[in-house]
């Protein structure tokens, strides 16, 4: 039917499967819905008769999709010949290990010739462009397009990327985004074949260059202009990237933590940048880590209360300065000269503040936290900067330009109308607008308060990386990235027009959530997204591989679609919505390949088919939880380490997750009990979490894995059974295992309790021992509980790794990810069919 086939030709879906055999139609009324907010009118039968014809002619006669993709070349290991931030590319795979400009290879020599462009385009070479119409970028200063380490990688494969639809659909997709014949799916090779004959190509790379052929380019995101013998021209942006991300420096494991919950006898109420730096350093020298996993630390919306979980932030793009730690901040010293009282009683109030968490039971309070550290911070921004720190904070306000300009005057304007812009004046609701410019210049000590706040959270997110490979760490922090942003926040103001009006990021109904679930968070539009050549998503991935080893990507299935809710409507009457995960990838790959660092996909749950094997194609590794890992297409059964995937980060919990001690012994399903979480009987929910936990310690026992504990702990005590689990993640061909710090000191309460809101006090738990006492930093590393963990792991990278886990392994490189059993990313068994986990 006609909504159908437009719907199609927009990446709109118009049926879904939650779960195998089983196909379900989206409501017209929502399928309207998301198509008028891509801008397709669709109310009426004659609307989508002229929207269809529209389309199709549109595709028809095009020359060119806005955004082209190109594979090319192979990466490196990650963090190899890479500092912390370090932003060129990685010496090239194949043993090539010169210098970037040094003496690179003549066109076409020691490399295969792409098969591109056999029709004798671009004789004539165009005058350079003299601008970049498409985004309004230039070269980022910061060195992150840097070419490739040879200049000219060799193309290796190549796809179109139309916005609504990139990879082909994932087999056994009820509803193809991409029907048969739809640009979408074309190669680069297809597309400029398709090309009139005589058509000239030009072709401006990010380096500066004009070429007037797409053969041997280096890696980044170049312009592309077509021009047909009739006149027609067409721009595109052509984006090179390498085929695999960077690999891990060999095996490693590492900690996962919430920083906000790791208190140090210095933090003002909560966990900060100095506790993380802390931490980095004393887990790389003293425990051999090689990475840490934190929490999304992207800025919160201002609130009271603030929305106290990481993953729906005002602004992904700008860390959240509540993290600060003031006392490290240079100007700190010289602040309150003329009010030493006031800075006194600030210090005596901070702590009151720590005192209050770790010894009276409070929870962590980040509106009180803020208060105080935005007070001391105001005195810090009273003393002037050093000429060598001025001229930091310049280049800082350069090199981010308008992105940080619009989130500091949306902070300064969300202290006068409050923090949610879509309730504020209308003139002020468009961040271009002569108004908003006007309440800039009145505001703009608070906009430069706000600037000055995103520079000094930078610098210490910074030293927390440069912190971690100092100490020896081959990976360093890993940092989270969440699915989206809040509607009301930062991010969604200033780019309002790559966000979809009026739409929510969910999930459909499934056995998990028969009601479906609505995260709150507005969707990117893909359209927006290929017409900019995904410019948001590529200052956002430069913003965080910053500082980061490696990058956790929160519900990774989102590169390839996403479940859009219509506001005001539940979360069953939404649909699909396809992105070009081709062209998501590509960016993807070229930024972490950039910045020398890994790619973690968090893809628990239900996963269409063909996601994982795209991801691993990729080299971006998953994520595999020990208590989600079964063989749920057979016998149910826990799966053995050996037919465990290679590509992923392993872990016994994650923050969505009771933690592994309150899982061994049951305290989960009695915390839900009494929140009255339960939808069965209690008796058979304690009936399930015991056969559970049963299984898996009759495997540990026939694998022996619960003999010689450490510690001097029985084999049935929990805290042994904790180090056997951690003895099997060692026995799989994981390539990272994380270790849940809560879990080092038995701590029993969850982060996170999903389905909760007043009723858990989800994200404001600081790390706590058994009894639930919270446990400093400085308590942490003198904890025998803790050591005796450490101690089993450290021997496994000996024992069962078979010669380490560390950048000084001689268990490394490609190889291993292809030599076990369930190395690939082919089966889909991380959670039980139709169960989503997170």
């Amino acid at each position: 039917m006609p909504l159908s086939r437009l719907a199609a030709l927009h990446g709109v879906a118009t049926s879904f499967s939650p779960s195998p055999g089983r196909t379900v139609a989206a409501s017209d009324a929502a399928v309207v819905a998301v198509l008028a907010a891509l801008g397709v009118p669709a109310a009426t039968p004659d609307a989508v008769r002229t929207a269809l014809t529209a389309r199709e002619t549109e595709l028809r006669e095009r020359l060119l999709p806005p955004t082209l993709v190109s594979w090319s070349g192979a990466p490196t290991a990650a963090g190899s010949d890479h500092g912390p931030g370090v932003r060129e590319s990685a010496p090239g795979a194949g043993g090539d290990e010169r210098a970037p400009d040094e003496n690179p290879p003549a066109p076409g020599e020691g490399r295969p010739t792409p098969d591109v462009i056999r029709h004798g385009l671009g004789e004539n070479p165009p005058a350079p462009h003299e601008d970049r119409p498409e985004t309004g970028e230039s070269p980022p200063a910061r060195g992150g397009d840097a070419p490739a380490p040879d200049g000219s990688p060799s193309v290796a494969r190549a796809s179109v990327a139309d916005g609504s639809a990139g990879a082909a659909p994932a087999q056994g997709d009820p509803d193809p985004a991409a029907p048969p014949g739809f640009p979408g799916d074309s190669s680069l090779a297809s597309a400029l074949a398709a090309l009139p004959a005589g058509t000239r190509l030009r072709i401006r790379t990010e380096q500066g260059e004009t070429r007037a052929s797409a053969e041997q380019l280096p890696l980044g995101v170049h312009e592309l202009e077509a021009t047909a013998p009739d006149g027609r021209t067409a721009r595109a942006h052509l984006v090179v990237a390498p085929t695999r991300l960077p690999a891990a420096p060999g095996r490693t494991y590492g900690l996962l933590v919430q920083v906000y919950s790791l208190l140090s006898r210095r933090s003002w109420g909560m966990g900060d940048l100095g506790d993380l730096a802390e931490l980095t350093a004393w887990a790389g020298r003293a425990l051999g880590a090689g990475f840490v996993q934190v929490n999304p630390m992207h800025a919160a919306v201002p609130g009271a209360p603030t929305d106290p979980s990481p993953y729906r932030p005002s602004s992904r793009r700008y860390p959240d300065p509540v993290y600060l730690r003031v006392e490290d901040v240079p100007e700190f010293a010289y602040a309150g000269e003329g009010d030493r009282d006031r800075v006194r009683t600030l210090l005596e109030r901070a702590e009151r503040q720590r005192e209050s968490v770790l010894n009276k039971g409070a929870l962590i309070d980040r509106d009180a936290v803020w208060e105080l550290k935005r007070e001391a911070l105001g005195l810090v921004r009273d003393v002037p900067l050093g000429p060598g720190r001025r001229a930091a904070y310049c280049d800082f306000l350069a090199e981010e330009g308008e992105a940080l300009e619009d989130h500091a005057t949306w902070c300064a304007l969300a202290e006068v109308y409050g923090s949610d812009w879509q309730k504020w004046p209308a003139a002020l609701r468009d961040p271009r607008s002569a108004e908003t410019a006007r309440a800039r210049g009145e505001l703009m000590d608070r906009v430069d308060f706000h600037s000055r706040l995103a520079w000094l959270t930078d610098a210490q997110l910074a030293t927390a990386q440069r912190s971690a490979r100092d100490a020896g760490m081959g990976v360093g922090l890993v940092h989270d990235l969440a699915v989206g942003v809040h509607p009301g926040g930062a991010d969604a103001w200033a780019q309002q027009e790559y966000f979809a009006a009026g739409m929510s990021v969910g999930a459909p109904p499934d056995a998990f959530s028969v009601q479906g679930q609505d995260w709150g968070l507005p969707p990117w539009r893909p359209d927006r997204l290929a017409e900019s050549g995904y410019a948001p998503y590529r200052r956002l991935l430069r913003a965080l591989f910053r500082y980061a080893g490696a990058l956790r990507i929160d519900h990774v299935m989102g590169l390839f679609r996403l479940w859009w809710i219509p506001q005001g409507r539940p979360a069953t009457e939404g649909t699909y919505v396809r992105y070009d995960a081709e062209a998501m990838l590509a960016i993807l790959a070229l930024e972490a390949y950039r910045a020398g660092a890994l790619v973690i996909g968090e893809d628990l749950g239900t996963v269409e088919p063909g996601v994982r094997e795209k991801l691993h194609e990729h080299g971006v590794l998953g994520t595999s939880v020990l208590w989600f890992e079964r063989d749920w297409d057979g016998t149910g059964l826990p799966l053995p380490p050996e037919s465990w995937r290679a590509d992923c980060l392993a872990t016994a919990t994650t923050h969505d997750l009771p933690p592994t001690a309150s899982r061994l012994t049951g305290d989960h399903v009695e915390l839900r009990d009494r929140l009255g979480l339960l939808t069965r009987p209690v008796e058979e929910e304690r009936a399930e979490a015991a056969t559970d936990v049963g299984e898996w310690l009759a495997l540990l026992a026939r694998l022996g894995l619960l003999q010689g504990t450490a510690g001097g702990q029985s084999e049935d005590s929990e805290e042994a059974q904790i180090q056997a689990l951690h003895r099997f993640l060692l026995r799989t061909p994981a390539r990272m295992i994380g270790i849940w710090l809560p879990d080092t000191v038995g701590d029993r309460r969850p982060q996170n309790l999903p389905g909760t809101w007043d009723q858990y006090p989800n994200w404001r738990l600081p790390v706590a021992d058994a009894e639930g006492r919270p446990v400093t930093l400085e308590e942490l590393a003198a904890s025998p509980r803790l050591h005796a963990l450490i101690d089993v792991v450290r021997a496994g990278r000996v024992g069962e790794m078979g010669g380490g886990c560390g950048p000084d392994s001689g268990v490394s490189g490609p190889d291993v990810a292809e030599s076990g059993p369930g190395s690939g990313g082919a089966s889909p068994r991380t959670a039980p069919p139709g169960a989503r986990p997170d």
